[in-house]
């Protein structure tokens, strides 16, 4: 990777598993063992942090989710079932299928700010294409208090 970098080549670092996942920022205790955000490729690869460039954020039109954990904008009915059939939304390596619900851009906002995009790269669109409406969740709600951003301690 080092000898990559010394002779100015270009590399592509692809990232799995979403910001939510994170063993530091995501919704302890439903998360991996390792670090998902942007921050994973300098421990995980030993990429200097100035060495990383443009960071795409690539997000899906609609919300997935692999296992338990908070989901807020989570549809337990056909829209649901439409999500996972339509966008073959079952889980690489076991086979599950994953949780599916609205785009959540609260979640958006926080993993732009731990990650820092430059860009995003909006992807299944056409997922939602049968769709008679389509809905986008904007804020968080806890006893009608509106809160000014992901909740922390989750």
């Amino acid at each position: 990777m080092h000898a990559s970098l010394q002779a100015n080549k270009r590399i592509l670092v692809e990232g799995a598993n979403a910001l939510m996942l994170d063993i530091d920022y995501g919704t302890y205790p439903f998360v991996t063992s390792s670090n998902t955000a942007i921050g994973g490729v300098c421990t995980g690869l030993a990429i200097p942090p100035k060495q990383i460039g443009r960071i795409i954020g690539v997000i899906k039109a609609y919300t997935t989710r692999v296992g338990g954990g908070p989901f807020p904008s989570e549809q337990l009915n056909e829209i649901g079932t439409t999500l996972q059939e339509v966008g073959h939304e079952y889980g690489t390596t076991t086979g599950r299928k994953r949780r599916c619900g609205w785009l959540d851009l609260v979640v958006l906002k926080y993993s732009t700010m731990i990650n820092g995009y430059d860009v995003l790269n909006l992807t299944k669109l056409d997922v939602l294409d049968g769709l008679e409406e389509i809905k986008v969740a904007v804020k968080y709600k806890i006893d009608d208090k509106e809160l000014d951003g992901f909740p922390g301690g989750s």
